[in-house]
């Protein structure tokens, strides 16, 4: 089945579904697949289905394009919320993640190239990142004299280590994060060659689809609400959705072994 997003005609982002995967793929490739106030607007609106659609099980997140998954901020149009007053602002990046959402349903990452600066919106609130041998991550505001501030927070989140974020947020484009120092920081989990970065994650996609899917979206919730919480509360709200979520739950047959693979 095939379905288009909430989003009528959406022009920056391509969105279709098939057995129970959603696969969302920024389309600005002649823009290095920059976010504009209209990419921004239709990834939200895409997010909200997915969230709502009974149908969606997992995500895959990639991008179209040779060069990048995401370069950030298309700095040739600029941010368009400077005018709103400074009490009243929030940060429009934030509508490019799914957990701002609250989609518990797993998205999984898919990124090749460039993936610069906000950026890093996307992958920080993906739940797997997979990446290409040729993905370099970097953060162009440093050059520009601008701060950067919750990109880098949303790393330390996924449990980057601090030394690594600072060098990533204060070097600028000079220095850039291979593949394999992604991996070894923790970053993405599983690195394979261009070709199959997209198969890689539509299997993985098909695998976790395949699971009861109160169960798994219990799960996404759980572990990520215990990021914000102190240990004793993560505690008993994760038994409360195990409780909650385990209920009904049918036998199921033993799953196929799959080999992750590293470089």
């Amino acid at each position: 089945m095939t379905t288009t997003a909430r989003t009528p005609d959406p022009t920056t982002v391509l969105f279709d579904v098939d057995h129970h995967v959603a696969t969302i793929t920024l389309n600005r490739p002649d823009r290095l697949n920059a976010f504009n106030q209209t990419m921004t607007t239709e990834v939200a609106g895409i997010w909200e289905r997915v969230r709502d659609d009974d149908d969606i099980r997992v995500a895959v997140l990639r991008a179209s394009g040779d060069r990048a998954f995401c370069t950030g901020l298309d700095m040739a149009e600029g941010p368009w919320w400077n005018d709103e007053n400074v009490w009243s602002q929030r940060d429009p990046g934030t509508l490019l993640g799914p957990k701002q959402h609250r989609v518990w349903k797993p998205v999984i990452a898919a990124v090749h190239g460039m993936a610069a600066g906000g950026g890093m919106y996307f992958i920080n609130e993906a739940d797997i990142v997979i990446c290409s041998e040729d993905a370099t991550f970097f953060d162009p505001h440093a050059n520009g004299g601008m701060v950067s501030a919750l990109e880098p927070v949303g790393m330390l989140r996924r449990g980057v280590p601090l030394g690594d974020v600072l060098r990533w947020a204060l070097a600028g484009n000079e220095e850039r994060i291979t593949a394999a120092t992604a991996l070894r920081l923790g970053l993405v989990t599983e690195v394979v060659v261009r070709d199959e970065l997209w198969k890689a994650a539509r299997t993985l996609a098909d695998e976790i689809a395949a699971r009861r899917p109160e169960g798994v979206q219990g799960t996404v919730r759980a572990i990520w609400e215990s990021l914000e919480e102190p240990p004793s509360v993560s505690q008993r709200h994760g038994l409360g959705y195990a409780q909650i979520g385990n209920r009904g739950r049918p036998a199921t047959p033993p799953a196929t072994r799959r080999e992750r693979r590293f470089r």
